[in-house]
């Protein structure tokens, strides 16, 4: 488990990648400043990029219930605005009125998420994996999947 904080984001231009990293016993502002990070990394894309992301949470340690309510709306939200549904909220009905858009005609291709809930992350890639979305427990293999044939 990680015992630093680590709340950033990155954009790799010539992978098409970002790779957004939230770990460690966060807390409410924590979790401000690492969707500050990604929303300023995603402002900053050129119009009409398509992009994969990595959504890395290993060590992922919200320090109460609150930090993690405001957490795992983010990508979601955020991601909807790309064109892209996150597989997991599938097993919610709310979610089937979610609006996707394509924000300055960018869009997301492929993703992955990588967590230390064995358990929670095996179930979501078997029920909803595909071939342009992983859940992982090991943040390398999760980026080495993501980089294979680029999308």
């Amino acid at each position: 488990m990680t015992e630093q904080v680590t709340k950033k984001t990155t954009w790799l231009p010539k992978e098409s990648l970002i790779i957004t990293e939230i770990k460690g016993a966060l807390s409410i502002k924590d979790i401000e400043e690492w969707e500050s990070s990604l929303n300023s990394t995603l402002n900053e894309l050129p119009d009409n990029t398509r992009f994969r992301i990595f959504v890395d949470m290993f060590g992922f340690a919200p320090m109460d219930v609150e930090v993690h309510k405001r957490f795992r709306e983010i990508i979601p939200l955020t991601l909807a605005k790309y064109g892209w549904k996150v597989g997991y909220l599938n097993m919610f009905k709310e979610a089937d009125n979610l609006l996707l858009s394509r924000e300055r005609g960018i869009s997301c291709v492929k993703a992955a998420h990588a967590h230390q809930d064995s358990y929670k992350i095996e179930e979501y890639d078997r029920r909803f994996g595909s071939e342009t979305e992983h859940f992982f427990t090991d943040s390398n293999k999760a980026l080495a999947w993501l980089r294979e044939n680029s999308a």
